[in-house]
C-alpha cells in the first residue's frame, strides 16, 4: 500500500468513526419553548417557527388535550392563524406540544425576554401592563404614573407564583396562577391568570412567561 493510499484509508476510517460517534449521540428530549405561527389544515396542525421558512406538524401530547382546547378558544379550529408559544419537543419533524405559554390571533413574533424580562402581565378596565425581570418590576396603569419596584425571583408554590415588594411608599403583591386565561380584547389566551395588588388596589388580568 502506498503512502497516498494509507492517507486515504485513514481519512475514511476517521470519517466512519465520526459518523458512528454522531449516531451514538443521545437525542435531546428536553422540552423547549417554540415561537411561531400556527394554522390548522384539515386534521393537521402546521407550525412555522419565527424567522424560519421551515415548518413542522404539531401533535398535542398535553394532559387531556389542554393545549388544543386553549388554542381552539382563540379560534384555531375556526380557521384563524395564531401566533403561539408552545413548550414541546421536536421529534422527526413533529413538534410534540406539552403545554402552551400564549396564543394570539394574527400576533407578531416575540422572542424570549432574556435577562430583562421573566414575566409579562396585562389587563383591562382599567388598562394596565406589568413587566418583571432583570432588576425591576414595572407597572403601568392608564392615566397614572409608572410604579417601579426592585425585582426578586417569584416564589413558586405548586401552580402559583408570588412576588412581594415595596419601595417609595408603594407596596405590591403579585399572584400568578397557572390556569388558562382568556383576554377577549387582546384576542388571545395565556397560560397564567394574574392578580396584582398595589397599595390596596387590585388589578386582574392574564400573564405569560418571557
Amino acid at each position: 500500500m502506498t503512502f497516498r493510499h494509507s492517507l486515504a484509508a485513514l481519512a475514511v476510517l476517521l470519517a466512519s468513526t465520526a459518523l458512528q460517534a454522531e449516531e451514538a449521540k443521545p437525542v435531546d428530549n428536553t422540552p423547549k419553548m417554540a415561537y411561531g405561527l400556527l394554522m390548522q389544515q384539515g386534521e393537521r396542525l402546521i407550525f412555522s417557527p419565527c424567522r424560519d421558512r421551515s415548518y413542522a406538524n404539531v401533535e398535542d401530547v398535553s394532559t387531556d388535550g389542554s393545549v388544543t382546547r386553549a388554542l381552539n378558544s382563540v379560534g384555531l379550529a375556526a380557521g384563524k392563524r395564531l401566533y403561539v408559544e408552545l413548550l414541546g419537543v421536536l421529534d422527526n419533524g413533529t413538534l410534540k406540544a406539552l403545554a402552551f405559554n400564549m396564543a394570539r390571533v394574527e400576533g407578531r413574533c416575540q422572542m424570549p425576554g432574556g435577562k430583562e424580562e421573566s414575566w409579562r402581565a396585562a389587563g383591562n378596565d382599567p388598562a394596565w401592563a406589568l413587566v418583571a425581570g432583570g432588576e425591576y418590576v414595572r407597572l403601568q396603569r392608564y392615566g397614572k404614573p409608572e410604579v417601579v419596584l426592585p425585582y426578586t425571583e417569584f416564589r413558586s408554590e405548586g401552580n402559583v407564583s408570588r412576588y412581594d415588594g415595596s419601595a417609595d411608599r408603594n407596596k405590591m403583591a403579585i399572584r400568578l396562577e397557572k390556569t388558562v386565561c382568556r383576554d377577549v380584547q387582546a384576542n388571545g389566551a395565556f397560560a397564567w391568570s394574574a392578580s396584582v395588588e398595589l397599595n390596596g388596589e387590585v388589578l386582574r388580568g392574564c400573564a405569560w412567561q418571557r
